[in-house]
């Protein structure tokens, strides 16, 4: 927000304000903003790949998991459940520390994703009104 109060201190000395100048404030105070918002979403991409790309972690360990139970299937050349126990426990602990992973990290990105939309809602609607007071201001010292 100092940028666009810099701006109009620039023009402070002038008996009027013309439409370039104000302008000239809106465009300091919304690449303010786009900086500050690019700040606040750093790391939320990491979040969210996370989130994404956990869960097909764990389904390529469960694929993995299934085929040792295959495999221990034939080995022992029986059908029986001790035969694939191992690799099917296998098999959902990476799933299931898959989904840990992942469920978390998609909450946490939510969250975050909510609060900085908040904030750049917040400094859109301060900038706005930072704007509106500096030309209200300006016309009251220049009414005799």
């Amino acid at each position: 927000m100092s940028s666009g109060l810099q701006e109009f201190r620039a023009h402070e000395a002038s008996s009027d304000i013309s439409g370039d100048e104000i302008d000239a404030s809106k465009r300091a105070l919304q690449r303010a903003i786009a900086i500050k918002t690019a700040e606040f979403k750093r790391g939320l991409s990491g979040l969210a790949t996370i989130g994404s790309t956990a869960p097909f972690v764990g389904l390529f360990g469960t694929v993995f998991g299934i085929i040792n139970a295959f495999r221990g299937m034939k080995n022992a050349e029986s059908a029986g459940i001790a035969a694939v126990a191992g690799g099917i426990s296998e098999a959902l602990f990476t799933t299931a520390l898959g989904l840990l992973v992942a469920v978390p990290a998609v909450w946490l990105f939510n969250y975050f994703t909510g609060k900085v939309d908040g904030f750049v809602v917040e400094m859109d609607n301060s900038a706005s009104e930072l704007v509106d007071y500096f030309i209200k201001n300006r016309t009251k010292q220049l009414k005799p």
